[in-house]
């Protein structure tokens, strides 16, 4: 391996344990396609996506050529008050993609900014309608939606919130869909849990309708280790916020574009929302983009009231929408089209199914979830130390030449969309053999 030229000290690197990553770094120089090259030379299967989002593979020409003849073309326009064509093509793209009725798209830069802009929008949207007292945000227990200080608030993993608490005033929480012995070891929605919606309704008699303006859940809770929902679960939410006239909103920022087989999870499941958050697949990591995809009468509601001249809903951020960004969404979504990708991850989901599950019965697995080309496989804590097992699985597998996702003691697979049969059976395969070798620790 060739003397780094850098030091590793100045960068205060994200959601990392910084000391044991500078201690032993794991550094990544190139990609192609399912593929990383490490810093030692070493190919590294990415099961992964990146970080749930290179859904096309890595360094795709398609993609690439196109960042490039953006930059040399038009490298930014202001995006107040002004435009430039391609985020209007790439926003025509993705309600193109969208369930229908939802068919405005406002633009941001990842999905926390993509959540915070929905939470802002259902506040404006209510307002508009003069309804300002509906300010009550519903999340969920385990769910993640980001790191702005709405998301942490609406957000429900403990470790994101602890140093904050709540900085919105007024959120509740649903309880999360997951019991590890009534649903574990499901293959795709478990059949027991739909009744846990039903506590939206309990939420809604406490804090009364007419304070509350949304309720956010992610359709697989991701982050948190692959929660997917029991049958029956999101049509429940759906029917009670009509009920009650609750906004829903869906953060598909990882189930977005193809993971679930259809463009977004809300068409694989057959419930409609009033929003979706998307980022991460819509550039497969290339370039940061994400945003929001609203119903046409919650932008008439904000919009069409003000007077002439006066900006409607004011947020927004310097790089939204921004030209390199739009055009790697392009390029990324006639990628998808061409190559069938989303059916592509619909017809690999059995045999990605069937692989994970093989796993049952390896050293330390308590539980398998899957859904899509998304699974989690949990294992049983060290005792007295909380995800220091799952660490230490994902240090081995990296250094057998796999990448995995690990959320405590949580390993998550989501491999980009190209992987093919083979590529599945060394992934799950180089898993397994990790945790066979770990049998006793």
């Amino acid at each position: 391996m060739p003397p780094r030229d850098y030091p590793l000290d100045p960068f205060w690197m994200p959601f990392t344990a910084n000391r044991q990553f500078k201690a032993a770094p794991r550094i990544l120089v190139s990609a192609k396609d399912m593929h990383y090259i490490a810093e030692d030379g070493r190919r590294i299967l990415d099961g992964t996506a990146g970080l749930w989002c290179v859904n096309a593979g890595h360094c795709r020409p398609r993609i690439v050529e196109a960042i490039q003849r953006q930059a040399a073309t038009l490298d930014y326009s202001p995006l107040f008050q002004m435009g430039h064509p391609g985020e209007f093509r790439a926003a025509a793209l993705v309600t193109g993609l969208a369930p229908e009725g939802l068919d405005r798209v406002f633009f941001a830069n990842s999905g926390s900014e993509a959540v915070d802009t929905a939470l802002k929008i259902a506040l404006a949207c209510h307002r508009a309608r003069g309804d300002g007292h509906r300010n009550v945000l519903i999340g969920r227990e385990r769910g993640y939606h980001g790191v702005g200080f709405g998301g942490i608030s609406v957000g429900g993993i403990p470790a994101n919130r602890k140093a904050y608490g709540s900085l919105l005033p007024r959120v509740d929480h649903l309880p999360h869909t997951h019991d590890p012995e009534r649903n574990a070891w499901s293959r795709g929605q478990p059949a027991w849990g739909a009744h846990l919606a039903d506590e939206l309704e309990r939420i809604v008699a406490l804090h009364d309708p007419s304070n509350i303006a949304a309720v956010i859940v992610e359709p697989v809770a991701c982050s948190t280790g692959v929660l997917v929902p029991p049958r029956g679960y999101l049509e429940k939410l759906r029917a009670i916020c009509d009920r009650h006239g609750l906004l829903l909103i869906f953060d598909e920022v990882i189930t977005g574009f193809g993971r679930s087989g259809a463009a977004f999870a809300a068409q694989t499941f057959g419930v409609t929302p009033d929003m979706i958050t998307f980022a991460k697949g819509v550039t497969s990591g290339t370039v940061p983009l994400a945003g929001v995809v609203v119903r046409r009468g919650i932008y008439e509601a904000v919009v069409d009231g003000a007077a002439e001249g006066v900006v409607e809903f004011a947020h927004g951020y310097t790089y939204s929408g921004h030209p390199l960004a739009t055009a790697a969404a392009e390029a990324t979504l006639a990628l998808y089209h061409e190559e069938r990708l989303f059916d592509r991850a619909r017809e690999l989901a059995p045999a990605f199914e069937e692989a994970v599950h093989g796993l049952k019965g390896a050293p330390h697995v308590i539980d398998i979830r899957n859904f899509g080309l998304m699974a989690g496989i949990e294992l049983e804590p060290l005792p007295g130390k909380p995800g220091a097992r799952g660490y230490r699985v994902f240090l081995k597998c990296f250094e057998k030449g796999i990448m995995t996702r690990v959320a405590g003691d949580i390993i998550a697979l989501s491999p980009p969309l190209i992987i093919s049969k083979q590529q599945i059976d060394e992934l799950v395969g180089t898993l397994g053999s990790v945790l066979r070798e770990s049998r006793g620790n």
